[in-house]
């Protein structure tokens, strides 16, 4: 089907969002009247623009407060409309979205609005233009898509139609089965976003929470598939208010809009993509760093070997159990100290991943390998970190290990036994992006959203997860500057005891993050524990939390560069991730950071 976008949609000027908007893939675009009037472009001009683009103008919009006004106020209505078909003439667009009345002298007259939308479409045919009327949430008299197709009905002009927006229907929790009821050739336009589920005013919702489809809490796919079995067969175009989208760069935000329709007429079965190749497992974590000897050291303290060397690169493989971390410190190497740069998945099928990944626009990472090097598919995840497809106990298959040589190593003492989550900061703008990009092109499920507070704001986070729980990735945004090391990646290993491990990583030289007191005296209200279990917790610095699944204990090393490590031990099936200590561990993070001065 057809993709189109709202320019409203995406930042920038009226060129930047047409250029984004063309290389992110669409086929047309929805002309926002605010745009076109703070262009410079004459609409000629911003025609032939859209044509050098291959971008058709599906839209131009909106037209407000048209119908049912007292006949002198719809007299001046015409006069701008007139106006306004002459400019959409010269752009060469041939639909116009009327939006129901707000106007505070509309009264509720079905006849009489019914009346002014056609004598609204005689005039735009004489252009050559349809009208589409759509039923604002907020309409004064006009709020629900079942009534303005009553009066678009009523006048029973050709060139009137409706126009359905899945924000409008769906927030006002109207039944989206009528739908069906409504001629195709009379659904004029499709205009599609998602929302998060909030309780608050319906134009503030509107106006600042709307998402793309996949995104929030809506089902935008069931919506669509009434409209598609009414017989409509125009573009799925994309509405989207949004104060981040507004604010972040238009090409990311554009492609990410691309990739929701993408995965939306998939699940319709408009479109068929490659199928899902979802991870089985963390192969490594690869850090860069411009100098290992600090998380050498910490990677030592908490039982790790280091086993192997890249043949042609500056790359150390360290391991414990099942856990493999690579250490960087070739020319990717951070200037800001060490950071999460890859992580490797195991895939049981990894050029199926990465064919999946392309086919919803990630971007494939070219790599600088020797010849004798594995080759291993790559991909960008929107925060920029690499993602591996690997198999790495598949001989028939590339195997990343094989570029790297045995050293001699001493084995560590048994604690780590794999990974057991990564945790990610995303960039302020890239939260939801994130989350449907690891969905969609992971095939990775997702938890619902959890806001935690930090002493200097809130952060947001939500985990997206395998089945089986061998992949789990957390991913958080906060609004912390950027430069705050609080708000760093990091890597958290799976232990059968926590507090055996704890134990030997001070005993190794490392430093754990200390909890403060008050922490505990809480748990001792909340909890029962044996006796001095909670004393031990409190020596250790470790954090416990229980759900109706089981208990969960982990405790934080301190932070190197921009990441660090948690141990966690997960016992009776603990689902989450100690979410409820994570005030105390981010009010603690920053405490170490003003006492070290970094």
């Amino acid at each position: 089907m057809r993709t189109s976008i709202a320019t409203v949609s995406l930042s920038g000027s009226l060129t930047e969002k047409l250029t984004a908007a063309s290389r992110a893939g669409f086929d047309g675009v929805e002309i926002f009247e605010n745009d076109l009037l703070a262009s410079p472009l004459t609409p000629e001009e911003v025609r032939a623009r859209c044509a050098d683009l291959g971008l058709g103008i599906d839209l131009y919009q909106p037209m407000r407060d048209i119908e049912a006004v007292p006949e002198e106020e719809f007299g001046r209505n015409l006069r701008r409309a007139r106006h306004k078909f002459e400019v959409m003439r010269r752009l060469g667009a041939d639909t116009v979205l009327v939006c129901s009345s707000v106007h505070p002298l509309a009264v509720d007259d079905d006849a009489l609005a019914a009346d002014q939308l056609s004598r609204l479409a005689d005039l735009a045919r004489e252009f050559g233009i349809r009208v589409a009327y759509e039923a604002l949430a907020w309409g004064r008299h006009v709020s629900t898509y079942d009534h303005a197709w009553q009066i678009v009905e009523s006048a029973g002009h050709p060139a009137l139609g409706t126009c359905l927006d899945s924000f409008h229907i769906l927030s006002r929790g109207s039944d989206p089965k009528g739908v069906e009821d409504i001629p195709g050739e009379k659904i004029f336009f499709l205009q599609l976003a998602d929302a998060p589920l909030l309780a608050m005013d319906v134009l503030q919702w509107s106006r600042h929470y709307r998402c793309f489809p996949g995104q929030g809490g809506f089902d935008v796919a069931g919506l669509v598939g009434h409209v598609l079995r009414a017989g409509y067969d125009g573009p799925l175009s994309l509405e989207v208010f949004n104060d981040v989208f507004r604010q972040a760069e238009a090409g990311p935000t554009a492609v990410d809009a691309h990739r929701s329709l993408l995965v939306l007429q998939e699940a319709l079965g408009v479109a068929q993509l490659p199928a899902p190749v979802v991870p089985t497992g963390v192969a490594f974590a690869e850090l860069v760093t411009p100098d290992a000897e600090p998380v050498s050291e910490v990677l030592g303290a908490l039982g790790f070997a280091r086993t192997a060397r890249h043949r042609s690169k500056p790359v150390d493989l360290w391991q414990a159990g099942e856990a493999r971390v690579l250490v960087n410190t070739g020319p990717a190497a951070r200037r800001d100290g060490t950071g999460l740069a890859a992580i490797g998945l195991e895939s049981p099928d990894p050029s199926g991943a990465a064919r999946r990944a392309e086919a919803l626009l990630a971007p494939v990472l070219p790599r600088r390998r020797a010849i004798e090097d594995a080759p291993l598919d790559a991909v960008a995840a929107p925060d920029g970190t690499e993602l591996f497809f690997c198999a790495t106990d598949r001989p028939e298959l590339p195997n990343w290990r094989a570029d790297f040589e045995d050293v001699e190593h001493t084995p560590e003492a048994a604690g780590v036994r794999r990974i057991d989550h990564l945790a990610l900061v995303q960039p302020w703008h890239h939260f939801d992006e994130a989350t449907l990009f690891h969905r969609s092109v992971l095939g990775l499920a997702a938890q619902e959203s959890v806001d935690v507070a930090d002493p200097y704001g809130l952060l947001r986070s939500r985990a997206v997860t395998s089945a089986d729980g061998e992949v789990r990735i957390a991913l958080s945004v906060g609004a912390a500057p950027a430069d705050d090391t609080v708000h760093a990646q990091h890597i958290a290993l799976s232990t059968d005891d926590v507090v055996a491990a704890a134990r030997r990583f001070r005993a190794a030289g490392g430093l754990l993050l200390p909890m403060p007191a008050n922490y505990y005296d809480d748990l001792a209200a909340r909890f029962e524990f044996a006796d001095g279990e909670l004393e031990t917790y409190r020596g250790l610095g470790i954090l416990y939390d229980r759900d109706m699944h089981g208990e969960f204990r982990h405790c934080y090393t301190r932070t190197v560069g921009r990441v660090f490590f948690e141990l966690v031990q997960r016992d009776g099936g603990y689902r989450g991730y100690g979410a409820q200590n994570a005030p105390v561990r981010l009010a603690a993070q920053h405490a170490a950071r003003r006492l070290t001065g970094g």
